[in-house]
């Protein structure tokens, strides 16, 4: 019930998004960064540099088939298979979001290589072995249970596969009870990704932290009636909730950025 209610949110939230100018403004400022291609833009905190180095570490050759798990609208998976030539899965528990990701696709010429199917972390509905990389960006923390959705990414990879991914770290005692971020609370992703079967290679804090998450979302709490006027009481409601509940309590330890191998 609680990740219906997660859901309906996010469904909300996607929604309203692109209707949103001073959404999209404070997030290219604060989040994503001013030489963020808009065309790719998004609502995580991810960087072009970052996704460099994850296009770096990801391997992909063109042709590949790189699967994204919460994808969201799909931004920064589709600037990976742009730049990489790789074919692209994208997964995410919003149909909303899947929509609005194909019709992205679209947009850019690259919907016939790109794909998006409604699916969790734990349930992708993909053949065993299916994918040669895997990729999240600020989306796992999210899964009610990691270590099945661990597990569940390193079926659908084929063995020496790469995972790469960016996530936040919980607080175990600060994140209790936060319906958002499930009941796992997983403090260090190292023996969840081992006990899956990866080869853990590059796990590390990104720099800054927790820069620029406070930035921006106190930025978004102060535009919020703003905000509301472009893209519904629903969605801002949904989205500062969130927002408000994270800067108050302190989930989350660090942001990470890791790297692994399927074994």
């Amino acid at each position: 019930m609680e990740q219906n209610l997660v859901s309906i949110g996010y469904d909300a939230v996607y929604r309203g998004t692109l209707k949103s100018p001073t959404l999209r403004r404070l997030w290219h400022e604060h989040a994503e960064g001013t030489d963020f291609p808009g065309e790719f833009g998004h609502i995580s905190f991810t960087t072009l540099a970052e996704l460099r180095r994850m296009a770096a570490e990801l391997r992909l050759r063109p042709g590949d088939t790189l699967a994204d798990f919460g994808c969201g609208m799909a931004g920064p998976a589709l600037w990976l298979a742009r730049e990489t030539g790789a074919r692209l899965i994208g997964l995410d528990m919003s149909s909303v979001a899947v929509e609005l990701a194909g019709a992205r696709a679209a947009e850019l010429g690259l919907d016939d290589r790109a794909r998006f199917v409604v699916g969790s972390f734990s349930e992708t509905g993909l053949h065993a072995a299916f994918v040669d990389a895997a990729t999240s960006e600020d989306a796992l923390q999210y899964a009610p249970d990691k270590r099945a959705a661990m597990a569940e990414v390193a079926r659908v990879l084929r063995p020496g596969g790469r995972l790469v991914f960016t996530a936040y770290e919980l607080d175990p005692e600060n994140a209790a009870n936060l319906p958002i971020l499930g009941s796992d609370m997983v403090e260090d992703y190292r023996p969840v990704l081992e006990a899956a079967g990866f080869a853990v290679e590059i796990y590390e804090q990104v720099a800054g932290w927790p820069e620029p998450m406070s930035s921006t979302y106190a930025a978004v709490i102060a535009a919020k009636d703003a905000i509301a006027q472009e893209m519904g009481d629903a969605a801002v409601g949904a989205l500062t909730l969130e927002m408000s509940l994270t800067l108050d309590r302190k989930p989350y330890k660090r942001r990470v950025f890791a790297a692994a191998t399927r074994k």
